[in-house]
């Protein structure tokens, strides 16, 4: 882009914060091409589309013609993040670190350009620095200034553990600042800390300080609680077409917008023209099914995003079942198994007793027909495909 102003409105796009707004202006101004930096520890092998908010904006950057440093934390994941934590973290080995990073290497050139992104490791620099030099980095701040940090305040107040080399990981991360040179730093809003860091680390080695531009942590299919994995709400960018669809498909109406603003790559203009067709009475699910083929598109391909949406009408608008689903044989007790825990032992549900629950609900069918007897046994012999909800199918054979 040319136009500064247009360019700089497209880089505040969702973002919750910039530190400081007047900084980026004046840097983009000058015309030249900014180092952005965007860190990411590698501490499981997959990402989910809460990590892809980050990358959207670098590519952003990156299609203005900046210098996009995509940098792993192959060393402070080996410290372990203590933001948001109540707890200190485990840290990482060197062989998960490296085997990570490898594969998210392969999933973020989904979306930015591998010819015009530059990888780093902060191991390259940190290694080189050497214990004499992690001491002097420690010596740059004291402990009070870390005690600032929310998560250590509560954590130290409520006589949980704070281990030493925790706060050796915003240094780190300011550091890399340095290192890197970076003119913008870019964090969750959930960083402000350590994205701070790097900025007085700058100024006293006497680098202009970079400009910090905090993106909101998107919230997972609940709407309630962060993206995450260990909470079960989220969409992951390796999910098959057919459960990334289901589960944008899944998300509220309000949501939905959320989700447009900080994934689409659709212009503002396109997104606020979708806002006018529901408010003029279009229906949603229509301008939901367009980010889902749009997300699906960007993680597989269009005939990915094309089959998986004409699975959603089989199924769903059509009531079909899926061509594909997990099979599973089981053993037969007394010529039959109970119903209850068929669906336990398939994964369909949780336990008996929500597999008891789901049956007087009307949620479970055999082979397409409601069950309405929680009491049924499956006889031996028999093949069919169980169903609890609209999403959950098995076939399963009762030998």
């Amino acid at each position: 882009m040319t136009d500064v102003s247009q360019a700089f409105a497209e880089l505040k796009r969702g973002a919750e914060e910039i530190l400081l707004e007047d900084e980026l202006l004046e840097k983009l101004k000058e015309g030249k091409p900014l180092k952005i930096k965007a860190g990411f520890d590698p501490t499981a092998p997959d990402l989910h589309l809460g990590h892809t908010v980050l990358i959207n904006k670098l590519r952003q950057f990156q299609q203005q013609g900046h210098e996009v440093i995509f940098l792993i934390g192959d060393f402070t994941g080996m410290i372990g993040d203590p933001t948001g934590k109540n707890v200190t973290r485990k840290p990482l080995t060197e062989e998960d670190v490296l085997a990570n990073a490898e594969t998210y290497k392969e999933q973020v050139f989904k979306i930015l350009d591998p010819a015009k992104t530059r990888v780093e490791f902060n191991s390259t620099w940190m290694e080189k620095l050497g214990a004499a030099g992690m001491l002097k980095l420690a010596a740059r701040q004291t402990v009070a200034r870390m005690m600032e940090r929310d998560d250590f305040k509560k954590r130290y107040a409520g006589g949980q553990s704070i281990a030493i080399h925790e706060f050796m990981y915003p240094l780190v991360q300011g550091w890399d600042s340095v290192a890197l040179e970076a003119d913008v730093e870019l964090g969750g809003t959930d960083q402000k800390f350590n994205l701070l860091m790097g900025r007085e680390l700058q100024k006293s080695e006497g680098q202009r300080p970079q400009t910090v531009l905090m993106m909101p942590l998107l919230e997972g299919l609940d709407g309630v609680q962060k993206m995450s994995k260990s909470l079960g709400n989220y969409i992951g960018i390796t999910d098959t077409p057919s459960e990334m669809f289901g589960k944008i498909m899944s998300i509220s109406d309000d949501l939905m917008w959320r989700y447009y603003q900080l994934l689409s790559f659709k212009p503002l203009e396109q997104i606020e023209a979708y806002q006018q067709q529901v408010a003029d009475g279009a229906n949603p699910r229509d301008i939901k099914i367009e980010l889902a083929k749009e997300l699906i598109e960007r993680f597989h391909d269009s005939a990915a995003a094309e089959a998986a949406h004409q699975e959603f009408i089989n199924r769903f608008q059509k009531g079909a079942m899926p061509d594909e689903m997990p099979e599973f044989e089981f053993a037969s007790q007394d010529g039959g198994l109970a119903i209850a825990n068929l669906l336990k032992e398939a994964g369909l549900v949780a336990s008996t007793s929500e597999a008891m629950r789901m049956i007087k609900q009307g949620a479970v069918k055999i082979d397409g027909e409601k069950v309405a007897d929680a009491k049924v046994q499956c006889q031996s012999g028999t093949t069919a495909v169980y169903q609890v909800g609209k999403r959950k199918f098995a076939r399963v054979t009762v030998n």
